[in-house]
């Protein structure tokens, strides 16, 4: 594989986003630097896949690939074939396409990503 290289000194928010995204109880904050997009999520206490990006989405569960960190809360991930996972802050993880997700307890989710956030949560 080859190395990623970048050629410009770039820095950007993501308090001040290129792209906002809003599904119901989901924020999706993207940036794009040297030709990378990258993503703030964040998801409230609540939030489930199934019934917030689901309805943007309109697939029968999400289809985009996850590579990331984690920075705050907890999320559980269940994949289609029933494995299962629980991602707390400080943890990076990798989450293959056909799953749900859901924040558990009462504290905000907040993760940054590298590899989906380009069509993440974009409605169809």
């Amino acid at each position: 594989m080859p190395a990623v290289t970048v050629k410009d000194l770039e820095s950007k928010s993501f308090d001040e986003p290129d792209e906002k995204r809003r599904p119901p109880m989901t924020q999706v904050d993207v940036v794009t630097l040297g030709g990378t997009t990258l993503g703030r999520f964040t998801f409230e206490p609540g939030w489930r896949w199934s019934e917030t990006v689901k309805t943007v989405v309109h697939t029968d569960s999400c289809q985009v690939s996850h590579l990331g960190v984690c920075v705050a809360g907890t999320l559980t991930v269940e994949l289609v074939d029933g494995g299962r996972m629980t991602i707390h802050a400080g943890d990076a993880y990798s989450i293959p396409a056909g799953h749900d997700a859901w924040v558990e307890g009462s504290e905000t989710y907040v993760c940054y990503e590298v590899m989906s956030a380009a069509e993440y949560a974009k409605p169809e």
